[in-house]
């Protein structure tokens, strides 16, 4: 494995609070915790697991009551560190499981690594531009907001959909702006001011008015037409660190979104159409 693809591997106790969990991704600009006792991991959890459970959970318990290992899920997707093509192996699982990460272990199940849909998305604008277009991968569902809707109307339509991102767009439907669970999570003042009183860590706090979508959303927004190669989308993802783009046709109206999970299985694709040129070759 070329470990220069490697995430770096964060890591909380099973009995880690929500909170401190939280404080770690937002420090760290990550999306998703490894959690491990002694070095063996026992579960993984994102913030849209978090945000999840506590759309769900109807107790009064704060962020720095609820133990982590309540939220985190139990069933964590590894493979081995010695096998090959890990690469392969985990786009796979990743398309299989709808997941975005997958736990690299040693012969004895401790956890040396990780491989994340980031990783997957570097490898493939780095090795098959020119395969395919954005047309060919993107959702052609795009679910949308207005700057003037309250953030937690957004973040309720983000847990009800199971998402993590929603497109802002103008009163003719065009997009304008992109807020996700990770613009909510940079720029929560929650950890920094040490709020334990409340669990609307999303929401910003000390408003005089109830917090909209335009607080968040600047007047900036990358688009993408639905005709660029595929590659053009993976590079931009990667260099702004972000895990979707709108995309739009000819006349820069809304027709999907692409994302880091569609790269994926791309990625795929891409694999299993040099397997048959492989197999072509051999055969004639």
């Amino acid at each position: 494995m070329e470990t220069r693809y490697t995430a770096p591997i964060l890591c909380a106790e099973p009995d880690s609070s929500i909170f401190e969990v939280l404080k770690l991704m937002q420090m760290n600009l990550v999306k998703h915790i490894v959690v491990s006792s002694k070095r063996r991991p026992v579960g993984i959890v994102t913030e849209r697991d978090i945000s999840r459970f506590l759309h769900n959970d109807k107790t009064a318990r704060m962020l720095n009551e609820i133990p982590i290992k309540h939220v985190m899920t139990k069933d964590i997707i590894s493979i081995s560190d010695g096998s090959g093509d890990h690469f392969n192996q985990c786009a796979t699982r990743m398309e299989t499981f709808k997941i975005g990460s997958v736990i690299l272990v040693d012969d004895e199940g401790m956890l040396v690594g990780i491989v994340t849909k980031t990783d997957i998305t570097k490898v493939f604008a780095a090795v098959y531009g020119g395969r395919f277009k954005i047309k060919q991968f993107m959702k052609k569902r795009a679910i949308t907001c207005r700057r003037t809707d309250s953030l937690k109307f957004a973040v309720d339509i983000m847990n009800r959909n199971e998402i993590s991102r929603l497109i802002v767009t103008d009163e003719d439907g065009r997009p304008e702006g992109l807020i996700s669970t990770n613009t909510f999570l940079n720029h929560s003042d929650y950890f920094s001011k040490e709020i334990t009183d409340s669990r609307d860590y999303l929401v910003p706090v000390g408003k005089s008015r109830k917090p909209i979508v335009a607080d968040l959303v600047g007047d900036k927004i990358l688009i993408i037409s639905e005709e660029e190669d595929l590659v053009t989308a993976a590079s931009i993802m990667i260099k702004n660190k972000i895990s979707g783009i709108p995309v739009v046709n000819s006349q820069k109206d809304l027709v999907g979104v692409i994302s880091k999970f569609d790269i994926i299985r791309a990625f795929i694709a891409a694999g299993l159409h040099e397997e048959l040129k492989s197999e072509y070759r051999n055969v004639y």
